[in-house]
């Protein structure tokens, strides 16, 4: 098993946000959640996770505008973040890509593939 990881997941479907975390958690890891933009960089602060997944679709703040200021935090400079989406658009991938995220997932996020990302780093 690859070494624990500390992530936070943000989306406001709250019942996707805490079974995103259980799955996480039960791979090992160290997971906090967030269900607002607000709440995210709040937590970020804190936690100082070494990974995080944003849902593009917050209630208070665009997805990307919340990779960008999570991008701009000291703290977090080495964080690796991840999109999630629903949509799957072509613009939500450039958008994403641009906000600093390595890559656009769509949901539901494939368990494998989940262990994939957190098993090797880029």
């Amino acid at each position: 098993m690859s070494r624990p990881v500390r992530i936070l997941v943000v989306d406001d479907n709250i019942d996707q946000v805490q079974t995103m975390a259980l799955l996480l958690h039960e791979m090992g890891h160290e997971v906090r959640f967030a269900i607002t933009g607000e709440s995210a960089l709040s937590e970020a602060r804190g936690f100082v996770p070494d990974v995080v997944f944003v849902d593009l679709g917050l209630p208070d703040i665009e997805g990307q505008d919340l990779c960008r200021q999570l991008c701009r935090e000291p703290a977090l400079r080495n964080a690796r973040l991840f999109a999630i989406t629903g949509s799957g658009r072509q613009e939500d991938w450039e958008s994403a890509i641009a906000a600093g995220c390595e890559r656009l997932l769509m949901k539901p996020v494939d368990p494998t593939l989940l262990k994939s990302l957190l098993g090797t780093r880029s």
